[in-house]
């Protein structure tokens, strides 16, 4: 799949984890901050009152996040992974590695759109890289058997890859 600069790749469970965010933001938070913000108000002063403040700073992370998703929906592209082609590292296929200096040590990682991990709520699964990360940028279009050079904070891991699937 050719991507233009404005498209935002992401995996089918990459996009819906988005949707839930932005509807979780635009009802329950945005509604949060309202209250929040309310309740600030009837203690008096604004111009010391330290919980509006916090309230307006955070009604300005929420909106912003909001914004954000939004622009990113509306540009995106979803990966079908039942129809990729697993010959091949891609965004939505997961991939198996060896690190080669350590033989035995395994590594398992799911490929997804970068903009899957960003945001106010970062998965918690361990085995999701970005495709910009420095192992995925190493290995986006490699073949099962190829050996790449990752550039990792601590120097340089290379990497075997073993297998190629669809989770």
């Amino acid at each position: 799949m050719k991507k233009n600069e404005n498209q935002v790749v992401v995996t089918k469970s990459g996009y819906e984890t988005l949707s839930k965010e932005l509807t979780f933001l635009r009802t329950t938070r945005r509604q949060d901050v309202a209250n929040k913000l309310e309740e600030a108000r009837s203690y008096g002063d604004l111009s010391e009152n330290a919980e509006y403040t916090a309230a307006k700073d955070e009604q300005s992370k929420v909106e912003g996040r909001i914004l954000e998703l939004e622009t990113m929906l509306s540009k995106i592209v979803v990966i079908d992974e039942d129809n990729l082609d697993t010959n091949r590292v891609a965004i939505g296929l997961t991939v198996k590695l060896e690190d080669i200096d350590k033989p035995g040590k395994m590594y398992k990682y799911t490929i997804v759109g970068s903009e899957e991990l960003s945001g106010m709520n970062l998965s918690s699964d361990l085995n999701r890289i970005s495709q910009k990360s420095p192992v995925g940028q190493a290995i986006l279009g490699h073949i099962v058997g190829d050996e790449v050079s990752v550039k990792i904070p601590k120097g340089i891991r290379k990497l075997k890859i073993v297998s190629i699937d669809r989770e």
